[in-house]
This record gives C-alpha cells, sequence and structure tokens, in this order.
C-alpha cells in the first residue's frame, strides 16, 4: 500500500491517505465490522462521537474521493499491479484483488482474495480486439473497424495525457483547486431591503428568513463556480451569514461580497488592504497609508457613482484554509472583480506586474470599476499588495 499512498494520487493529501491506511488495516487486522461512516469520522478525521453525518459529509465524500484516485493509480499502472484494492460504492469496507500476471496460468484475469466469493473480470477492450483479429474470428471489416476504433482511442488518450500549457489563470487558481479534501465552500454575502441606506440594502443576518442577492451577485456566483466546475473540482455555496469557522476549517474558501459578508469584513480585517467599519463611510483602508481611502462619491446617484473592490488571495490562519475574495463596496465592485479572477487576459496582466512566483504569493488588489446606469464596466488596478 506504500506505493498507492506515496503516488501524486495521495501524497498530496492528508485526508485520503488517512481514510484509505485506516480503513484497509482495520481490515486486515480482522475487524471491518468496525468501520461504518461515524467511526471514520472520528478516529481518521477528529470529530466528536455525536457528530451529524447528514450535515458533515468528509467521510462519504472522502470516500467518494479515494476510489476515483485508486482507479486512476490502477489505470496508470496498466494490469502491472499484483494486488488491487477496491472500495466498494455503498461501503467503506475495502476488497482486495489478484490480479494475474502473464504466468498465471489457468487463472481467471483477476480475482477477489478475501471472502468465499470470487470475481472474474474481462480483459481489456484492446485485448479482445488483437485476439479476434489475429483468430479471425470476425469478418474483415469488422476487424478494420477495430483497428480504426483504436486508433481514435490511443489518439484521444495521447491528447489527454499530453501536458497543456499552463495559464496565469492555472497559476492563480492552483493553490485554491489543489486542495481537493473538501468542496471549496463558495460563502456569499446577502441582504434585506433598507430605505435608509444609499445602496437601497442592508447586510442580512441569521434572523432573516428571506434573504437575497443582486444580479450582480448572482453574475459573480455564476462566473467563480464555472471555473471552479471547469477545473474538476467541487463547491457548495453556502450564504455567509450562516457559515461557521467548522464549516470554513482545512477547506478552500471563496468569499464573494464586502459589506453584505460578514466573513469577507472578518478575515481581511488583519490585512492590508481592508473595508472601514459598517458603522463608519464606506471604504476601503490602506494600513500602512491611513490618510489614502477608496470610496463612492456619495454626490453621484449610486448607480452612476464609480465603485471599488478588493480581491486577492492569502491562506487564513484563523481557519487555516486557502481563500479567494472578491468584494466590493458595492454590487457592481464584486462583479467586477469576479471577472477579473476569472479572465485569463485579467490575470496575464496581473503576473505580469507581480512578476516570479506567482502562483505561491498572497495577494491583495485594489480595482477601480465604471459603473453606468447600474451596469458594471472594465475594471482597472489602481493599488495592489504581494507577501
Amino acid at each position: 500500500m506504500a506505493s498507492i499512498l506515496e503516488s501524486s494520487h495521495f501524497s498530496n493529501s492528508k485526508r485520503y491517505p488517512a481514510l484509505l491506511r485506516y480503513v484497509v488495516e482495520t481490515t486486515l487486522n480482522g475487524h471491518s465490522d468496525r468501520i461504518k461512516e461515524r467511526t471514520l469520522g472520528v478516529e481518521v478525521f477528529h470529530r466528536s462521537a455525536d457528530y451529524d453525518t447528514n450535515s458533515d459529509t468528509v467521510v462519504r465524500y472522502t470516500a467518494g474521493e479515494v476510489r476515483k484516485r485508486l482507479a486512476l493509480y490502477y489505470h496508470e499502472l496498466e494490469g502491472s499491479s499484483a494486488v488491487q484494492i477496491v472500495l466498494p460504492i455503498g461501503s467503506y469496507i475495502p476488497e482486495f484483488y489478484r490480479t494475474a500476471m502473464p504466468s498465471d496460468e489457468g487463472v481467471p484475469s483477476e480475482a477477489m482474495l478475501t471472502g468465499e466469493m470470487s470475481v472474474t473480470v474481462s480483459p481489456p477492450i484492446a485485448s479482445v480486439a488483437a485476439q479476434a483479429v489475429s483468430g479471425n474470428r470476425i469478418p474483415l471489416f469488422f476487424a478494420a473497424g477495430f483497428a480504426t476504433l483504436l486508433l481514435v482511442l490511443l489518439g484521444l488518450s495521447f491528447w489527454y495525457r499530453a501536458p497543456k500549457r499552463e495559464t496565469a489563470l492555472d497559476r492563480f487558481w492552483g493553490p485554491i483547486l489543489s486542495e481537493r479534501d473538501l468542496p471549496a465552500l463558495i460563502s456569499t454575502g446577502s441582504v434585506v431591503f433598507s430605505p435608509d441606506r444609499l445602496s437601497g440594502t442592508a447586510t442580512a443576518d441569521k434572523n432573516n428568513e428571506y434573504p437575497f442577492v443582486s444580479m450582480q451577485m448572482v453574475a459573480a456566483i455564476a462566473r467563480l463556480s464555472g471555473l471552479i466546475e471547469r477545473r474538476g473540482a467541487e463547491y457548495q455555496v453556502e450564504a455567509a451569514a450562516f457559515s461557521t469557522v467548522t464549516e470554513m476549517r482545512d477547506r478552500p474558501i471563496i468569499l464573494v461580497g464586502g459589506y453584505n459578508n460578514p466573513w469577507t469584513l472578518r478575515l481581511l480585517s488583519p490585512l492590508r488592504f481592508s473595508f472601514s467599519t459598517p458603522e463608519s463611510t464606506a471604504s476601503i483602508l490602506d494600513r500602512e497609508h491611513p490618510e489614502v481611502r477608496w470610496s463612492r462619491d456619495k454626490s453621484i446617484p449610486y448607480s452612476s457613482a464609480d465603485d471599488y473592490a478588493i480581491f486577492g488571495r492569502f491562506r487564513d490562519a484563523t481557519t487555516d484554509s486557502p481563500v479567494v475574495f472578491v468584494a466590493g463596496l458595492g454590487r457592481n465592485g464584486t462583479e467586477a472583480a469576479a471577472q477579473f479572477v476569472t479572465s485569463p487576459h485579467y490575470m496575464q496582466i496581473l503576473e505580469e506586474r507581480v512578476g516570479r512566483d506567482f502562483g505561491n504569493k498572497n495577494i491583495e488588489v485594489i480595482l477601480k470599476v465604471t459603473v453606468v446606469e447600474g451596469k458594471t464596466g472594465a475594471p482597472s488596478i489602481q493599488a495592489m499588495y504581494v507577501w
């Protein structure tokens, strides 16, 4: 099992090796009856004995990832592993299969080693095709069809495995989406109507039964969730007012919204660029230059006043999680920041300004956003800080 845990599919994670090692060792020690979801949550992931398995899906999610990674690991070995470990769907108890090697005459291609049941697995399609052609068991035009199909599959396999050119967008999101022990949490701000406020809204809290998000916030969430899906990662969306420290711990966090997101205000407060307190005039502050601040022009109607936003990436000490945030003074700023962090063009511009080791640095950027009749215009960089 050591070779599995040292492979690229498991070595970059803590959760996947921990779960696999536990279920394998427990089974081999004759205690497979102990392998249950709650036991795994307590023994492997250090949850309390009475934790809610319905709301905390760490065991189910991790087991699903272990299944996929085991399949990828054995696929890359192309049958050269004498024994294969399988985590069946719907169970956390592993099964062990003996794979037939070239010297194993008369042995089924793959047989289960534990228990009384023997499972035989059909040979790969390439082997079937080769036997059919060499033995003249099928007409020639079918053989030609097999050959064509194999060439197409080989070509697709080569294309899929060929290294793709990494972009600045990949390097920005790499530290976030490479940590996939749990789905990324998109923690979004929400609001309620407030006629006394310039924006017409106020931040929602747990006491508001029907909070909502603006169209600009919806557009930001759609951009971010679409990028995550395209990179093969998983995510959850939750209103920030209902997010807890426990839910945010040890997982990628994406904060959407500024003053309408209490977690944005909290996690950004120690950074160089942060928001002023909600009780004061809404503005972005520079800790190193207190005399500098960015705020909207109150003498201009809200729908036409230029907006400002902060976006960036850092590792938060409170949750020990990698964080990406897109946060405007208003909703237009948040939409523009989300556009920036999901755009290959804008990310390339940012990388050129940041310089070397772009993918590993903590970054904060201030944006200015033109607003015309409530519509979000193009963003421009006003300031940035890298550490």
